[in-house]
């Protein structure tokens, strides 16, 4: 499991602090209105609807929060006006970073992504600069707890996983996007508990980082995944152990 997949699992296991639950709760609707302008209202006919909305769930967003994103960007041109965005970059150490943002305000998120690169020691790359060494996989996260996690491992590649990764009791389960649901229901169908499952640039190979740069990096992920209109952050950035414990415990 790379450094970047146990930050992010850390992160979850941390919990979101309630000063933060809103802002990830705009951002969670946001992703439903636009999944709403592109597909329709109507979850069953609209794969990245149904994919936002259990997201939105795996998150504890209220259902009523739910159904009044998807009522407001049935009803209204508010989701027409954010635009979809890929910025890329490299960070400390050389990482490679993807930032997806959302924004009615193209001019304002682009420097605000820019000048959170330069305060953290890294810089924006073009077009195309980084995105290359990821790819699209459904990710599904999974906390073994009293089950065996080889045994899951196994359940998952039976269900139809391209690659499973096992560290400690925690599970991570690689499919192809097109079979991420299946996978997901193939699991809790066995009564295995999904903590978060969602399409993810997942990187082809990693980048080992050494411990000063290491803190860099996780300081500039961390800012901007806070920024308002930033949807997901990835890197191909592998953490050392020791730094993951020190923000464990922050």
């Amino acid at each position: 499991m790379s450094g970047h997949s146990k930050w992010s699992q850390i992160k979850r296991q941390k919990g979101v602090a309630d000063a933060k639950r809103g802002q990830v709760f705009t951002k969670l609707a946001r992703e439903i209105m636009v999944a709403v302008r592109q597909g329709g209202p109507d979850p069953e006919g609209n794969f990245r609807l149904r994919l936002a909305v259990q997201r939105a769930r795996d998150s504890n967003m209220p259902t009523d929060n739910i159904e009044r994103a998807i009522k407001r960007a049935a009803g209204t041109t508010d989701a027409s006006a954010l635009s979809e965005i890929t910025y890329e970059g490299y960070g400390p150490g050389g990482m490679a970073i993807l930032v997806q943002v959302l924004t009615d305000n193209r001019n304002r998120t682009l420097n605000e992504v820019r000048n959170t690169f330069s305060r953290h020691n890294g810089n924006m790359g073009e077009a195309g600069s980084v995105s290359w060494l990821f790819d699209q996989r459904g990710v599904i996260s999974i906390d073994a707890g009293e089950v065996n996690a080889e045994e899951l491992a196994l359940m998952a590649i039976d269900a139809g996983a391209e690659d499973v990764k096992v560290e400690d009791s925690s599970v991570e389960v690689h499919t192809r996007p097109q079979d991420m649901e299946k996978v997901r229901k193939a699991l809790e169908e066995k009564d295995i508990h999904i903590a978060s499952a969602d399409l993810s640039m997942v990187p082809k190979t990693i980048v080992p980082i050494e411990e000063k740069a290491a803190l860099s990096g996780l300081r500039l992920l961390e800012r901007l995944e806070e920024l308002d209109d930033v949807q997901h952050v990835y890197s191909n950035a592998d953490f050392p152990d020791k730094v993951l414990e020190t923000y464990r415990a922050s």
